[in-house]
This record gives structure tokens, sequence and C-alpha cells, in this order.
């Protein structure tokens, strides 16, 4: 069994016979679409002597050398690492000692797996190397001391007991050091590790640290954070205070359930959509409780038209805790006329400046609230992946709910796939839009559906964007928007992005056994309906090559000949628009089927000939 199979986490068991089958399952997520999307320099080429830090041609660094990761970038801060490999994220940490991490896992710089095809190799993965640290002119007497925090998992899977983080010195002769390393653990707050340099070997103008994690290079399932990094002289093996006030988590959306939608839709009843209260996150790292002083203030990004500002309040945080704050929600109806742009209301929370403190950039925190032409229960990142277990006689459904405040049209979908090994290219799946799912005493209603689909990635930083054929207005009211995957076809474990920071009910509900049923995953599936008008697709159907087969005539009454050019006898599966295959069996090249007993409508027609799944075709009877 693969290696990153032992670490999925069952969620929910059906009795079937003798035997426990998993219907949702949760696993690692094979790639990482924010750092492909958000930073400009991933079309160039990385070099192996960047990614490694190479010995370059800089000035050194001078003391103290501080990082927490609060930047926004998705890479490391290029005036203080050398290499690009690790995850800046204030997503994957589990209450950061101040808002930003490192995320080390088995992923590379352009946020692809270093070996997609081995799923087993266990080799050298993420590299953090500092720039040169000039320290040259200290002593043993000067009483430096390295340290940082550290966190196993996080949001993501936990580095098993063969997996490690691993931290390196360089000595003046160029040897690499191990000074510290830790095994791989269960999920655990952070931890703080104080490492005096009295080594006078490490004292020379270009001294440098490396972290280095050792994982599985097919996927993320080994996941470590690092945070607050501080190398200084003047300390002692009790110096592990921080002595800083800094926002840590993120602060909340102001939508009190979706997490986007499209302006229109908002304004037609802010009341309804609108959080009470908007939130953030004070931590005091200070030995002593801390009076701090905090605010906002909120603008429209690309009007600038001023949203609101809060007065300024004061909390008492004690020492080495954090507190949750909380303001009224600002302003529900500011000026903005065009319903159909896209707004995006940018709230920045804030304390008063500490003295003296660490990291004076960390006293702030931006959230941005987008009113697009989606609808969204997640915020955008994907930690780990969803997929369910099919029968193999039956179609496996997804489908979330959704509410619209006024009539809208449906143009299409967005996915975010969670990349899998091997790639999932040839999993056919339809895209389907309810009105009603048949829960809670409604029966099920399929007002369109979008067939023949395979899964993309890595075309922007979220999804996968599907344009519909014909778009599908709806009513003011519930909808629900989902996936199938046929019964008998070659769609099993199709990988979903799943944002594991959602808090709340996802609205999430599945299908593999003929009905559906609430999930049971904490968590948001990453599938976002796209609203009219038209918007430009990433892609419309992917077309996959292959070999040529037919299906004649169509439409088709009685007869169905069946032609393809591969020799061998082969096995056809016609199934409806709901994935339930009506008719299957073997075939040969130019074999009639008897479809006369077929109700009319549309159909899937799937044709396996030996060990080659060829390109399912659409078939309308009439």
């Amino acid at each position: 069994m693969e290696r990153r199979l032992r670490c999925i986490l069952i969620l929910f068991f059906l009795v079937s016979g003798p035997c426990l089958l998993a219907q949702e399952v949760v696993a690692p997520l094979g790639f990482n679409g924010a750092i492909i999307h958000n930073n400009r320099r991933i079309n160039a080429p990385v070099s192996a002597a960047n990614q490694r830090g190479a010995q370059q041609k800089t000035t050194a660094i001078g003391l103290p050398f501080f990082e927490d990761f609060t930047g926004y970038d998705t890479w490391p801060d290029s005036s203080k690492w050398m290499d690009v490999e690790v995850y800046i994220n204030n997503t994957m940490g589990v209450s950061p000692v101040s808002r930003g991490v490192a995320t080390f896992d088995g992923l590379n710089a352009a946020g692809i797996p270093y070996n997609p095809d081995v799923s087993t190799a266990l080799l050298y993965a993420d590299s953090l190397t500092s720039k040169f640290i000039g320290l040259l002119s200290q002593s043993p007497s000067d009483s430096l001391y390295f340290s940082f925090f550290y966190q196993p998992a996080g949001n993501g899977f936990a580095p098993e007991g063969q997996d490690s983080l691993m931290l390196y010195f360089k000595k003046s002769n160029g040897a690499w050091i191990k000074v510290w390393a830790k095994e791989g653990t269960n999920l655990d707050s952070f931890k703080q590790v104080l490492i005096p340099i009295i080594d006078t070997a490490y004292m020379h103008d270009t001294f440098q640290f490396r972290f280095v994690n050792k994982a599985s290079l097919n996927t993320n399932d080994d996941v470590w954070n690092i945070d607050y990094i501080k190398l200084d002289k003047g300390r002692n093996m009790y110096d592990t205070l921080i002595n800083d006030v800094a926002m840590s988590d993120e602060p909340s959306f102001l939508l009190n359930d979706l997490t986007s939608m499209p302006y229109r839709q908002f304004i037609a009843d802010p009341g309804k959509e609108l959080a009470g209260q908007h939130f953030a996150t004070i931590r005091n790292g200070y030995n002593a409780p801390k009076s701090i002083n905090y605010n906002y203030k909120a603008a429209e990004q690309f009007t600038g038209l001023p949203l609101g500002s809060g007065t300024t309040n004061s909390i008492v945080v004690v020492s080495e805790d954090k507190e949750q704050v909380s303001f009224p929600m600002y302003t529900t109806k500011p000026a903005l006329n065009h319903l159909y742009d896209n707004y995006t209301f940018d709230t920045k929370y804030y304390v008063e400046a500490q003295s003296p403190p660490d990291d004076p950039v960390n006293d702030t925190i931006l959230k941005h609230q987008i009113f697009y032409n989606y609808m969204a229960y997640d915020d955008g990142t994907a930690e780990k992946s969803y997929f369910l277990n099919m029968f193999p006689t039956l179609p496996a459904k997804t489908a979330i709910e959704f509410h619209l405040n006024q009539p809208d049209t449906i143009t299409g979908v967005s996915i975010y796939f969670g990349r899998q090994v091997p790639m999932a290219y040839n999993k056919y799946f339809s895209v389907f839009v309810y009105s009603d799912i048949g829960v809670n005493g409604g029966s099920e209603n399929a007002v369109y559906s979008e067939d023949l689909l395979v899964p993309g990635y890595m075309r922007n930083d979220f999804t996968w964007t599907y344009k519909f054929t014909n778009p599908v207005p709806m009513p003011a009211g519930t909808f629900y928007i989902g996936t199938v995957q046929p019964a008998f076809g070659n769609a099993d474990s199709l990988y979903l992005g799943l944002d594991v920071n959602r808090t709340g009910g996802n609205h999430l509900y599945y299908n593999v056994i003929g009905s559906w049923q609430p999930s049971t995953i904490d968590g948001a599936v990453m599938i976002r309906p796209m609203l009219g008008p038209v918007f430009a697709s990433d892609v419309q159907q992917i077309a996959k090559p292959g070999n040529r087969w037919f299906a004649n005539p169509n439409p088709v009454h009685d007869r169905l000949k069946i032609e393809y050019d591969i020799s061998g006898d082969g096995t056809y599966w016609i199934a409806d628009m709901q994935g339930k295959v009506i008719l299957s069996g073997s075939i040969k090249s130019e074999q009639y089927l008897d479809v006369a007993d077929l109700a009319p409508g549309v159909y899937i027609v799937r044709l396996k000939v030996g060990n080659q799944q060829l390109q399912p075709q659409k078939v309308i009877k009439y």
C-alpha cells in the first residue's frame, strides 16, 4: 500500500456484509496552487545553486537576525534567504506565534512534488538557507544564541517517525554540521528551541544556517511549520520570551457563512449575509500582562472608498497568550453602484507599537473580503484533499448547497483538484446543477449537467474553471452544484481540494449508495459556482487524444453500431446522465447494440478495449 495512504483519515464507515468501507476520505494534497499563482518568479527557472543556498557574492547580514515570515509573498524574503522551496503562509500553522509561518513538505519551489512518479521515495525535501551572517567579530563571551519555534503537522498531515526536521550550521571551512533534529510526530503546539553558539568555527563572516526536512517526495503528507527565528548576542538559556505583541491567526470574513459572493447578491440582502461582528487575534509574547490598544481601518481596494474604522480599544492579554478581539460590523451599503463589478473590501487590523518590539511589521494584518463572480465557502487555500470511495456498480456524487438572494445565471464552475499519483487526467466526470437533491423531505431534481469533463491542474491559484455550454438561469432560493463520477468508469477517487480552516457547516452532501447523506468532514470542499454575466473560461471541456471509435447513428432509435480501430474484444457501458449504468456487456467492433427499450434521453457510452479506456461519447436516444 502506498505510504501516503497509510495516513489517510477515515471519516465515515458503512457496514456492507462482513466488511467496512470508508465513504468519505481525506488525503494529502499533492500540489500547491497558491505558490503557482502568487509568485511572479514561478515561470523563471530555479537553479539548483539557488535552491540549495550555494555560495554567492553578497554582503553579510548583521545581528540581530530575525524572521517571523510576516510578508504576504508565498516565497521567503530574498533579502534574508537564498532558496525558495518552503511555503510562506498563514493557513498551515495552528495558533502561530505571529502571523505567517514557513511550511516544509514534499513539494518543490514550483508547488509540485519533487518526485511525482514515485510514491515511496523518502529523501531530503525542502530547504531554507539563510544568507551570509557576519559573526567574525563575535566570541564565546558574547553569548550568542539561536532560537526558533517548530510545529509538526499544523493543518496538514503529521510527519511519521521516519520523517524529520533538521537544522545545520556552517563552519568557516564550509562544512555543514547538524546541530538539531526532530523525528516525525503527531500534531502539537509550537515548541521553542534555543541553541547556544560557542564553537569559534561558526564565528566567521560567511556563517549560514539551514533547515531541511526529510519527507515523501511525491506529496505533502509530512508537514512541519517554522516560526519566529532569532539569532543575536547577549542572550542566555532562559531567553525564551519573544518580547512582542503581534497579530496571529487569520481574521474573520465579513460574511457570516459564505467567504465570497457576487456583490449584487450581497447587496440584495446585506443584513442576511453580513456577520454581526468581525474578529482578529492578538498575541502577547512578553513575560507579563500587557494592556494593548487595537483598532482597524477598512476601504474598498480598487476605488479607495473608505468603508469604516473602529474606535481604539484596549485589552489586557496575559503573558504568552492570545485573545480574540471584535468590532461591530461596519457600513452595509457603501456607495458602489456598479452591481456587476468585482470589489474587494480590505480590512487592516493593527495594534499600537510596543517598545521594544522584536518585529514592528507583525503588528498589522490585512483581510480581503472578495465580491467577485463566484460563491464559495472556502478561503482560497487547500490544505488537504477529499474524495469518495465508490462502489463499482454505482455513481458517486457530491453536491454543495448555495443560495441566491435574487435570480441569477450560473455560467460555469471552478474546482480545485487535489493532485494524484498517478495524475488523474483520464478520470471523466460530470458537473450537475440541482434545484433539490432529495434531502429533508425533498426529491432530487437536476436542472443541468455538463458532461465528459476531466480534471485540470495548475491553471491558476485556485481552480480549473469549466464554462457551461448553456448558462443556467436560477430563481432566488436554494440550489446545489457538484460532481458525478460514473459507475463502471475510471473516475474513482477523484481528489478535490479541502480547505480545513473552514469553521461552521460545510453544506456538503454526498451519494455513493443511491441516497444523499450529509458530509461528516470538517472543512470546505473547494467547488465554486460561477455566476453571470458570461466569464472568460480556462477551459470548456478538455479533449483527450486517443484511439478513434464511433457510436452510430446518433441520435439513435433502436440499434446502435459500435466501431473501433483497436484489435480485440471490448466492454461497453451505457449510463444515464446521473451516472447510473443501464446496459453493459462485451462487444466486438462493428457490432450492434439493441437500445430500443431505453427511454428517450441523453446517455454516456463508455468503451474499454483490452486495457485501454477510450474517451466516452454522448448519445441521444429518441
